[in-house]
Formats: structure tokens, C-alpha cells, sequence
């Protein structure tokens, strides 16, 4: 039986999707298949079996279901793409429930292949009826996720090294801004399946260019400057693209790991541009590099002990990273052990952490109002962690829905308990909003102060504006084709009037597909929000554009090239941390 090795897997690291096929195997697996195949080619000699000449997967475990070797790496991808982000690389769960095969074997194909096909309330998608995955798909990953689930190899500086590429020097880059784009009413629209971005202009609505970036671009983020935007796709390719260029352009790139998330920049004063930062799901571990030329610097692994019960874990996913205001500092959220780490820039080479114990699992977050306090969802614990990045300690652990994820979340003044911050969730139809201020509304400063009704759960992404009396929620991952192709909007200054339910999907005007709803982003001068409609592969997708005081449409774009455009982010407020 043909297998793979350790060596092809970190030659093929340096690629897009490497991930896709790039499990190790132990010892024991290979082991286990030379007994296995030896048998089984002598039995099929004999027998005439019509899978004589079609290579098997071999699994460790004997109750697993069979598979073709062709099949379990389609599976490999399969999962990569879609499910490894919230049930994680080695599928021991983190925002999705475990899938380890003591689990999913007393489940059976059967039951596997139901809760595939239809999704839940409570956030799994529904890969089958959504038509993201054919019937057969459902099936081979039902079978799939029974298998013992193989080990990633490792990736450390000699492969980041070797995938690191500065394709424009900095001395060959424009002294001053080149072009007359209005740089900070871009937008970075991730194009998921296309392994792309889009930049588009805020005010034409036009494409100004794509770029060929990692697979699944999960975020974008600006330098402190305003001039570098940094990509990040989850084959953990980052792409650097100057904006000051004539034409902007990807200026330098590298892989990281073989499956990441997050990616940011030095905001601190004097530090500006200076640093990025980029954590990695597979390996477990984040790397600072140079913010120019993202030439690697350090690595740090996340491996350890968990927040409770206590217990070392092999997969401490960096979740998410954002730049420390108040110190030379990243803010770094490690998945499985809900341990936020505030690492400190200033010598590399004597650095400093200050480990914080939050809850489990970290995932995304943001700050409040005054970008001092990060709050960020630990979803699988139903909690927020906010950390005060000045003092840096636990502010508090705040119980909320059932499985928050927020985005970066949404900062307003409620009419009743003051300034709050807010998030919706995967698990249930709730909107928990927490005060935010411990000087002026003490009484009210981490805790829930207000819970709003949703259309549904399965949401992503919360938003509003500080020029804005809007709050818009979406609820993508929604199995209700009415609730994932619209969104709910609320009036702050009436908050208990409810949400009035706006048809995206009608309005794109699309023909079949999912056109689930997703991220909500407003534009520089907050008169605007841009809505993905996010259909498969194969089907038309848009951008809804409304108009978000009169809450009417105002535009659609639809273009060949959006494939699958999921996250959009603008220039302006991400580069400020305006959400």
C-alpha cells in the first residue's frame, strides 16, 4: 500500500492546501498496515473480490468502516475545509463537539450521515441540504470522522524559512503613496474557495484587483500605518500586500504552519509596522516576524497544561491575536487551554509573557469602546473573558449564551445601562450585551445588562458603528434557509421593540444556492453596511450593500471573480479597531 512520508509532507508544506493531504503516520499505522495488507492481498487472490485492484485505507481500529486510500484523503481535504475549525485538527472539539473515533464509532454512518446533511440549531451546518456537500461527500465523511484521526507533522523555522518569499524589497518600494486610491474606504473581501481576496473600492463599488493569497483567507488585517495589509488564509499562508504601490501589490509571503487563523501587527507607539504576528492551529504556536518583510523571527509553541481540569493538551490553537494599545504587547488566545498570553515585543530574545487564565475554548473578540479592555468568547464554556490590557490581569469571566462567537463584536451606548459591548451566538437565538464601564456605570461593568431576542441561532458575526443606531446581526450557519439568508437589525435607542428581519438574500437578486448571510461591515463614514451572500462554489454569489439609516438596499455587487466572498474587512476600521 502506496503511503506517504514525513519528508513529502514538509516538501509539500510550502504549498497551498498542504494541509489537504499532509497527515503523517505513525509507526504503529504502518506497522498495523503491513500485517493488515499482507492478509488482505493474499485473501483477495483467492476470493475474486471486485475491490481487488483498489487500494484501502487501513485503519488502526478494526470497527472502523471501510474506506478506499482515495476516499480518506478526499476526507482529509474534506475536513480541512470545513470542519477542523471548530472540532479541531486532531477532532478532540473545541467550538464543535469532539470527533474522536470513541465517540463518533458508537454513533454509527447512519446517524453521522443525518446530522451531516441537516445541521443543527445549534451551529453545525447543513452541509447536505445546503447543497455544499453531494450525498456521497455526506457519506464518505460520515465514515470518515470513525477513522482514528492521523498526526500532522510538525513546521518549524527551517520550513517557514524555506516557504518565505520577498518579492518587492523594501528599497524598491514607493517612498510615499503612488496611486490615487482612497485607501482607507477599501475594502479586503476574502474569497474563500477561490483562495483569493478582492480589493474593492467603498465608494465605486468597483474591483480594483484579486490576488492569489492562501486557501480560505479567514482574516485581513492593516499595519499601524495604514499601508500593509496582511492576509492570512487557513492553509496558514500570509500574504503582505503594500497599498502604496501604483498598483498594490503582494510585496512578500510565507507559511506559517500548516493551518492557522489569526494575524496582526505592533500598534504601539514607537513600534508602528514593526512586527507581525501570526499564530497557527497546526502546529500549535505562534511566530513574530518583521513586519515588512515577515522574515521569521521567533517561534513560540502553546503546548500545556489546561485552565481546568488542569491537563496537558497537544493543541492549544492560537484562536485569535490583536495588538496591545496600552504596552509593546500581542494579545494571544490559546483555544484549548483558555490561556490568554500577553507577550511582549521589546527583546525577542529575552521575552517576556504575562499568562492569564480565562476559560475554555478561546476563540475571537475585540475590544470595547476605549480599546482597553479585550473581550474575547470562550465558547465552548458559554463565558467572556475580559482582560484589561493596561493592568494586564482577568477584569472578569462573564456568563453568557450558549456558545458566543462574536467577531470582533459591537461597542454602543445602551439607552438604560450605558456604554456595552455585545455578542450573539452559535447555540441559541440570544444577543448578550455587557457593560463596559467600570468608572461611570460601576453597578453595570461586567455583567449581562440585557438580552435580546434573535431570529435564530448559528450566528457569526455581530456589528454597529459609533455614527450608527443600528445593531445588525447574522445567523449564516443558521439551518433555516429564511434565518441564514437574512439578518436581524435592531434600533439601539429602542432596543425592546425587537429586530425587524431585512431579506438579503432576496434583495442579491441571486438564483438558486444558500446565499447564507455573513459579516456585516461598515464603511469609513458608517453611512453603509456591506453584507456577503455566500453561496457554494459553483453558484453566483454578491455583496448586498444597504443603506444603514434608511435600512434600504443601495447596491449590489456581482461579478464573476466574487467567488464565495465570505469576511470583508474596511481599511479605516480595522486599521482603528472601530467595530
Amino acid at each position: 500500500m502506496k503511503r506517504n512520508t514525513l519528508a513529502s509532507y514538509l516538501m509539500l508544506a510550502v504549498l497551498p492546501l498542504a494541509i489537504q493531504g499532509a497527515y503523517a503516520q505513525t509507526q504503529a499505522e504502518k506497522e498495523h498496515a503491513a500485517q493488515v495488507g499482507g492478509t488482505m492481498g493474499a485473501y483477495e487472490q483467492a476470493g475474486g473480490s471486485p475491490m481487488a485492484n483498489v487500494p484501502m485505507h487501513q485503519d488502526i481500529n478494526p470497527k472502523a468502516p471501510p474506506m478506499t486510500e482515495a476516499e480518506f484523503e478526499k476526507g482529509k481535504e474534506i475536513y480541512f475545509q470545513r470542519c477542523a475549525g471548530c472540532h479541531g485538527v486532531l477532532r478532540k472539539g473545541a467550538t464543535g463537539k469532539p470527533l474522536t473515533p470513541d465517540i463518533t464509532l458508537g454513533k454509527g454512518t447512519d446517524y453521522l450521515k443525518v446530522f451531516i446533511n441537516y445541521g443543527s440549531p445549534a451551529g453545525m451546518p447543513n452541509w447536505g441540504t445546503s447543497g455544499e456537500l453531494t450525498a456521497s461527500e455526506v457519506d464518505l465523511m460520515a465514515r470518515y470522522v470513525q477513522q482514528t484521526p492521523p498526526s500532522p507533522p510538525e513546521y518549524g523555522m527551517k520550513e517557514m524559512e524555506g516557504s518565505w518569499k520577498v518579492l518587492v524589497p523594501v528599497d524598491k518600494r514607493p517612498k510615499k503613496k503612488e496611486n490615487d486610491l482612497d485607501l482607507s474606504n477599501l475594502f479586503s473581501v476574502t474569497l474563500r474557495d477561490a483562495g483569493k481576496i478582492a480589493l474593492i473600492d467603498g465608494a465605486s463599488k468597483k474591483i480594483i484587483d484579486t490576488y492569489n493569497t492562501g486557501y480560505a483567507v479567514h482574516i485581513s488585517r492593516m499595519s499601524a500605518s495604514g499601508r500593509y495589509l496582511y492576509v492570512i488564509g487557513r492553509d496558514a499562508k500570509i500574504d503582505l500586500i503594500d497599498l502604496w504601490m501604483e498598483k498594490p501589490a503582494i510585496v512578500a509571503e510565507i507559511k506559517i504552519g500548516l493551518e492557522a487563523r489569526s494575524v496582526e501587527t505592533s500598534k504601539y507607539k514607537g513600534y508602528e509596522d514593526k512586527y507581525a504576528i501570526a499564530g497557527s492551529y497546526w502546529p500549535p504556536q505562534y511566530v513574530i516576524m518583521n513586519g515588512d518583510t515577515l522574515k521569521p523571527l521567533k517561534i513560540v509553541s502553546t503546548r500545556g497544561m489546561t485552565v481546568d481540569p488542569q491537563e496537558y493538551h497537544p493543541e492549544p490553537r492560537v484562536a485569535s491575536i490583536v495588538a496591545s494599545h496600552y504596552h509593546p504587547e500581542f494579545v494571544v488566545n490559546a483555544k484549548e487551554t483558555g490561556k490568554i498570553m500577553m507577550v511582549n515585543y521589546q527583546d525577542l530574545n529575552n521575552l517576556k509573557t504575562t499568562t492569564i487564565d480565562a476559560a475554555r475554548f478561546l476563540h475571537d473578540g475585540g475590544f470595547d469602546s476605549t480599546g482597553r479592555y479585550f473581550l474575547v468568547a470562550a465558547n465552548a464554556s458559554n463565558k467572556i473573558a475580559v482582560v484589561d490590557t493596561k493592568e494586564n490581569k482577568l477584569a472578569a469571566l462573564v456568563d453568557v449564551g450558549k456558545t458566543p462567537h462574536p467577531g470582533r463584536g459591537a461597542n454602543f451606548v445602551d439607552p438604560k445601562n450605558g456604554p456595552v459591548w455585545a455578542t450573539g451566538h452559535l447555540g441559541d437565538e440570544t444577543i448578550s450585551l455587557i457593560g463596559t464601564d467600570p468608572v461611570k456605570h460601576k453597578a453595570q461593568a461586567w455583567k449581562v445588562v440585557r438580552t435580546l431576542a434573535g431570529q435564530g441561532g448559528g450566528s457569526l458575526f455581530i456589528k454597529t458603528h459609533p455614527k450608527s443606531k443600528n445593531l445588525w446581526v447574522d445567523t449564516p450557519l443558521n439551518p433555516d434557509p429564511q434565518i441564514s439568508q437574512s439578518v436581524a437589525v435592531y434600533d439601539i435607542a429602542n432596543l425592546d421593540k425587537g429586530f425587524v428581519r431585512v431579506p438579503i438574500g432576496e434583495w442579491s437578486g441571486l438564483g438558486e444556492g444558500a446565499k447564507r448571510i455573513v459579516q456585516p461591515e461598515y464603511n469609513k463614514a458608517g453611512d453603509e453596511v456591506w453584507f456577503s451572500v455566500w453561496s457554494a462554489k459553483d453558484k453566483q454569489s454578491a455583496i448586498v450593500i444597504v443603506d444603514d439609516k434608511t435600512r434600504k438596499l443601495k447596491a449590489v455587487i456581482k461579478d464573476p471573480r466574487l467567488i464565495t466572498p465570505t469576511g470583508k474587512f474596511n481599511v479605516h476600521n480595522t486599521q482603528h479597531d472601530v467595530y
